[in-house]
């Protein structure tokens, strides 16, 4: 585990929970576990007395007796926090993108601390993220590509990175290429936003901005406890610390696993109801330009949403984007597979079978040669390569709601998928999350039933393109849509 921020200084306040302690049987319950069957139950629980616990539990490795009145359910049982919130409560985050770095970000301006864990290997920011090749140089953003702004707040933070020099308007084309090289371009509105260095800065932008968040990467957080009014986090049995709250900022198979023993049933529940996609990219360097489509305007091309091809969904062009047509640096493209491709060839993201890696990059090559209209093996093999699986790509389908929180359990689950599939959504959902935990803070957490929000809310299903959703964009496609089918009648 590597601190990446600020340093955590241990204090006898903070060391004090890993130490065993030897203490006689307390006296009042401080963490809480009730069943979740239905609403009924939870409620006869509170009023009967503790029921002796036939098949007490392992301790917990940080050596005390769990301070709990246990119920014994046919489903995983129900964590309620009872001892009073601290004065100066701190809150731990599970996830360095968008949404959890937002929350940390909008915590601190409501004067709480945080601690943010990720597993990130090169830096923070999830899907928004820009590979750097040395020495040769090269650079793609294999994640995000560009994002569009349609509310305020959002925009508020855009125009800050904007003034900071970190994002500027794309003046590149976008558009739709269909097979055979058939592009129409997008019209210019909305504004679509790039990230002048790539997409990652944006994320180290975002934690500069504070001074009371903690980062620790790469850590993969195993386990939560809730013990004596709060949770204890921990990687493979190593303690990570303990917090008043925590906050659930990623998604998929990780998170499922995190939450299946975590006496959160609720949580849990919503989180399982996500389904998410599969996207193959691929990361290609030619020293040459591509073949790409005459653009009337000679404005250069970009990026485009790619139809009716299995193997590809999106291509861009990452030099002439970050540097321009005329940079002279070699041509980075960022390639995307359908969604139904990544579920044809999904495979554990952890650990890609060769064969599989090369099926895959031979038939999305061969798609960019359908999409350019090039003659089949004419494409010129590119110098540099590079294939990644985002296993849990995209949400299909969501709640419709900023956050999810879970008052008893002191818990939150923000992200881009409860509200959408692009970065805007997750930065609201974040700034959701963040002034909601700080408002039941702010309540004492007494009243915990008026603080609950999400727990009960029915998915449904998401569109966007394969690659997510760009708030404003659906204009500009129904125009292009309407050309099409002009052309077809006629």
């Amino acid at each position: 585990m590597t601190l990446i921020s600020r340093a955590i200084n241990l204090t006898p306040s903070n060391v004090l929970p890993f130490l065993p302690i030897i203490s006689p049987k307390p006296t009042s319950s401080r963490t809480q576990i009730y069943c979740k069957n239905d609403e009924s139950s939870k409620d006869s629980q509170r009023k009967a007395k503790p029921a002796m616990n036939r098949n007490p539990r392992k301790k917990p490795s940080y050596g005390a007796s769990r301070r709990s009145v246990i119920k014994k359910s046919f489903t995983q049982e129900q964590v309620e926090f009872t001892a009073p919130i601290s004065s100066d409560p701190v809150v731990g985050i599970i996830g360095g993108g968008m949404s959890g770095l937002v929350c940390a970000l909008y915590l601190e301006k409501r004067g709480i601390k945080s601690t943010v864990f990720d597993t990130g290997m090169h830096g923070l920011g999830g899907r928004m993220g820009t590979r750097t090749i040395d020495p040769q140089g090269l650079t793609f953003d294999h994640a995000a590509q560009f994002f569009t702004v349609s509310d305020p707040d959002f925009a508020e933070m855009v125009s800050l990175w904007s003034k900071n020099g970190l994002v500027r308007q794309s003046h590149g084309a976008i558009g739709e290429l269909q097979p055979g090289g058939r592009f129409t371009p997008f019209p210019p509105s909305p504004p679509r936003y790039i990230g002048v260095n790539g997409m990652r800065p944006l994320a180290d932008s975002i934690l500069s901005q504070t001074s009371m968040v903690n980062v620790v990467r790469p850590c993969w957080i195993s386990k939560l406890e809730p013990y004596n009014g709060k949770w204890f986090l921990s990687e493979n049995g190593k303690p990570c610390g303990d917090f008043d709250a925590i906050i659930i900022a990623h998604n998929g198979k990780c998170a499922n696993r995190l939450l299946a023993s975590s006496g959160l049933p609720l949580i849990a529940r919503q989180m399982k109801r996500l389904n998410l996609s599969s996207i193959w990219a691929l990361m290609a360097a030619f020293e040459d330009p591509l073949p790409v489509p005459f653009i009337e305007s000679a404005i250069p091309l970009e990026g485009a949403f790619v139809k009716g091809i299995d193997s590809l969904s999106w291509m861009s062009n990452n030099t002439t984007k970050l540097f321009g047509s005329e940079s002279g640096k070699p041509h980075c493209w960022t390639f995307f597979s359908t969604a139904a491709f990544g579920k044809q060839y999904k495979v554990p993201q952890e650990s890609i079978p060769s064969t599989t890696a090369e099926k895959v990059k031979v038939a999305m090559l061969e798609g960019v040669e359908i999409a350019l209209g090039l003659p089949r093996n004419s494409l010129k093999s590119p110098f540099y390569t590079r294939l990644q699986l985002w296993g849990a790509a995209l949400p299909t389908n969501s709640p419709g709601i900023p956050c999810i929180f879970d008052a008893h359990g002191r818990t939150g689950i923000c992200g881009d998928w409860l509200l959408g599939s692009s970065l805007e959504s997750a930065a609201l959902s974040g700034m959701a999350l963040a002034n909601h935990i700080s408002d039941y803070f702010q309540s004492g957490g007494t009243c915990p039933d008026e603080f609950g929000v999400g727990l009960q809310h029915e998915f449904q299903p998401l569109e966007g393109h394969d690659i997510g959703q760009f708030p404003g964009l659906q204009e500009s496609e129904k125009q292009i849509n309407e050309v099409h089918d002009l052309q077809l009648t006629t």
